[in-house]
Formats: structure tokens, sequence, C-alpha cells
């Protein structure tokens, strides 16, 4: 019998008003899925290949898009899941110092090679009341989730102090991006129960929704990270190329649209182009990030650097960027999206 793992998940049926509850089985041998109605106590979708989820998915508190229903894991489906899965799979909180926000692409990237996900992500500004040099600026925190995920996010940054860092670990985060043992780049939790109050502080799990975000709202347009790009690990060099090209990212959060915020916010495409709907299938196919991108006559200039939506016509223009990152209309990496100064 080929190997599945079983997972509980949930769909809001906005027809009928109704939360419906599945066991979603998936197949690592051939990608392959099958759902199967636990209310109605029948099979939902037969087995059948589905090259859109990945294993690294997986996880509960994930959401995964199939055949364009949202379904939320919950929980995991049997015991043999459970201990496959779910043994060494932990949360830790990242967070960027403002003396490396710059550099996110790049510390982006390093999460991503040290096989951690982003699950969450948020610039933010901190209080007085925390330490001085943390609250002197902007600061990027993020939810991370993988294998033992603690311990090796603090093998990513290296030893605390960026002099010693330099010496004993010159590839580490700190080692390429710290000065010294408090402008060192960035944090990690120590533990399980420092990172479940420190996620609990930037990412409430019941009231409230944590620090605000740097918005600006002012010379400003808003960029959209699409879910295929982040799937696809482009997250880091996009970010990268951003600020290379002389652009700053004054604001950021990561986020999960359902299909009615997707129409809603790209409601002016409606019945003006065909790609429409599966813009919108995209858009709510997984994680998204959105971005505040700060600069002079910023909609103008940003929407240069991006280039045209359709990558046929980046092909006469091999400066933009979807030329490099893009994989059809729908799914080109980047969406911009002009931003009025009198929105506040």
């Amino acid at each position: 019998m080929d190997e599945r793992f079983a997972f509980l998940a949930e769909w809001y049926d906005p027809s009928a008003a109704l939360l419906r509850r599945y066991q979603l089985l998936y197949y690592p041998k051939d990608g392959s899925v099958e759902m199967f109605d636990m209310k109605n106590q029948r099979t939902f979708l037969r087995r059948t290949k589905f090259d859109e989820i990945h294993p690294e998915d997986l996880f509960v508190g994930n959401r995964v898009n199939i055949f364009s229903r949202q379904l939320n894991l919950v929980g995991y489906g049997d015991q043999y899941t459970a201990n496959k899965l779910g043994s060494k799979k932990e949360r830790t909180l990242a967070m960027i110092k403002p003396d490396a926000v710059t550099k996110v692409g790049d510390i982006i990237q390093m999460i991503y090679d040290a096989n951690l996900i982003v699950t969450k992500a948020k610039m933010t500004k901190l209080t007085c009341n925390l330490v001085q040099f943390v609250s002197s600026g902007p600061v990027i925190a993020m939810e991370l989730m993988g294998d033992e995920a603690v311990s090796t996010w603090r093998k990513v940054l290296g030893p605390t102090d960026s002099g010693v860092a330099q010496k004993d670990a010159a590839n580490s985060l700190r080692g390429q991006f710290g000065t010294d043992g408090t402008k060192n780049a960035g944090h990690g939790s120590d533990s399980l129960a420092s990172a479940a109050r420190e996620l609990e502080f930037f990412f409430p799990s019941t009231t409230g929704h944590g620090p605000s975000n740097t918005a600006m709202y002012s010379d400003c347009t808003c960029c959209i990270i699409k879910p295929h790009a982040i799937s696809e690990v482009l997250t880091g060099k996009i970010l990268e190329s951003i600020i290379e090209n002389g652009f700053e990212i004054s604001a950021l959060q990561m986020f999960n649209m359902d299909r009615v915020n997707a129409e809603e916010f790209l409601e002016v495409y409606k019945g003006v182009i065909a790609e429409y709907t599966n813009m919108v299938d995209e858009l709510c196919s997984g994680p998204c990030m959105a971005l505040e991108i700060h600069a002079t006559d910023a909609p103008r200039t940003f929407r240069e650097f991006c280039g045209p939506a359709d990558p046929v016509s980046n092909k006469m223009i091999q400066s933009c960027y979807n030329t490099y990152f893009s994989w059809g209309f729908p799914k080109q990496s980047l969406k911009y999206v002009f931003i009025p100064k009198t929105w506040h």
C-alpha cells in the first residue's frame, strides 16, 4: 500500500454558510490527493494527481487550495501522520533588527536554504519601552516553521556577538550582517516556550492585531508578491532585487486571501480582461506578501521596474522585472497597485 498522510481539513461553504469538515489524504509517491466528507461519510474527491501541493505545504495551521477550495488544515488525521510529520515540526520567532532590514531579501533566502519556511511576516516599529536599539527603526517579525525550527534558526543566526560570528561563523547571518553584540542583525527565540510567548506578541491568536505596521501612505505604491512566487522560494530574491534597484520597502506583511477578498481586490479587472478568473484563483491559492514601496514618483518608477504584466511583452523589454520571474500572465510574480496620497 502506498504511503499516505492524513489531515483534518475545514472549508467554509459560502453558498450554504456552513463549515464543512473533510479528511484530506496526500500520497507522496505520485503527489495525488483524496478527500472524504466526514459528515456524510462518503468520498468527496477520488484519488487524483494534484501538482499544486508539495510535502512542505502539509502542516497543521496551513491553508491549501485544492480545485478552488481553500482548506484549513486543523489537525492530523491519524497517529502515523502525527508521528511522521508533527514530531519535529516547530514554530519560532525570527526578528530582523533595524540594522539588517535592508538585507531582508538575503535573510529570507538564508531561511529557505535552511529548510525553514516563513508562515507569517510583518514589518513593525516597536514601542520605546523596549530596548533602545530595537525601537530605533522598523523590525521585521516572522513566524518560521520547520523541523527543529528553534535550534535551526539560531544556528542560521550564529553567535550573539557579531565579532565572534565573523571569526567563527562567517557564513552565518550575524557573521555577514552584524556589527557588534547589540547591532547583531537578528533575534531568535531560545526555547519553544519563548517562541510561543514572542509569537503571540507579534501575531496574536485571539484578539487584536499585534504591533501596528509601518505603512507611510504617501509617495508610495502597493506591491503584491504572488502565491506562486512564494511557493517557488523566490521571495528573498524578489525583495533583494527591489532594494538593489533603489526602492524602499516601507511596510511588509504576509496574508492569506479568501476568494471574496481576492475578487474585491481585483474587481477593476472584472469584465475587462479574460484572465480575471485565473488572477483571482492565483491570488487566493496560497500566502501572498504585500509591500508598501516608497520612492519618488513611486507608481511610475515601480511600474517601469515591474514591466508589462504579459511576459510576451516583457521579452521586448529585457530589463523589466517580470521578464525574470514569470510563468504566464495570471502568474507574473509581482502585482503593483497605485495608492493615492489621500489614503490614510
